[in-house]
């Protein structure tokens, strides 16, 4: 049985391209929804452009209506994946999809997270603190940003002569690499629930 895998994002959508053609090719899951709060998102031209449907919602629609919860369900969807997806999923959406709503974060969690902690800021916090290593954290989401259990991470060292480019590059590395193949193992663990 075909397990779907629905994808929410806010960017440009490199890690969502990248989640779909891992897919694409799988006879056990594929991702049939891409949906982001941003109406000029590229993320949303990346996923027509691979044949996946993909919507762009508001805040309304997210927290006041449900109509975002709905599609959801009559997607069937099993997984939510957040891929650069900067709102803080609702309660609603929390409750009926326990345990199966996933978010990738560019740092070691739970350092470097929390409201307003994306992007650059968060690769500038890592630089601003001196460590000698950073990396990718991927979680459980609950009502809380960044706070969900802790499903899997990889580090990469941070160098003496980097920037926030520069150490950006190697950490959406390992996004690229390992984000797939968590989303994979967790749909084989969903398949085994249901």
């Amino acid at each position: 049985m075909m397990r779907n895998i629905a994808i929410l994002a806010s960017g440009t959508g490199t890690n969502a391209e990248n989640i779909i053609r891992y897919f694409s090719n799988d006879n056990r899951a594929k991702v049939n929804l891409v949906l982001s709060n941003r109406s000029q998102a590229m993320v949303l031209e990346r996923a027509a452009a691979l044949g996946v449907d993909a919507f762009f919602f508001d805040r309304s629609q997210f927290y006041d209506t449900g109509e975002v919860l709905m599609m959801l369900q009559r997607r069937e969807s099993d997984l939510i994946v957040l891929a650069g997806f900067l709102w803080l999923v609702p309660a609603a959406v929390i409750e009926a999809f326990r345990g199966r709503i996933i978010n990738i974060h560019p740092a070691l969690l739970p350092r470097f997270g929390g409201k307003g902690m994306y992007g650059d800021r968060v690769h500038r916090a890592v630089l601003d603190a001196g460590c000698s290593e950073s990396g990718i954290t991927i979680h459980y989401v609950n009502e809380q940003y960044d706070s969900g259990d802790i499903i899997f991470q990889a580090r990469c060292p941070v160098l003496p002569d980097d920037d926030v480019q520069s150490l950006a590059a190697r950490v959406h590395e390992l996004e690229y690499r390992h984000y797939p193949e968590v989303i994979s193992r967790m749909m084989d663990q969903i398949g085994s629930r249901h």
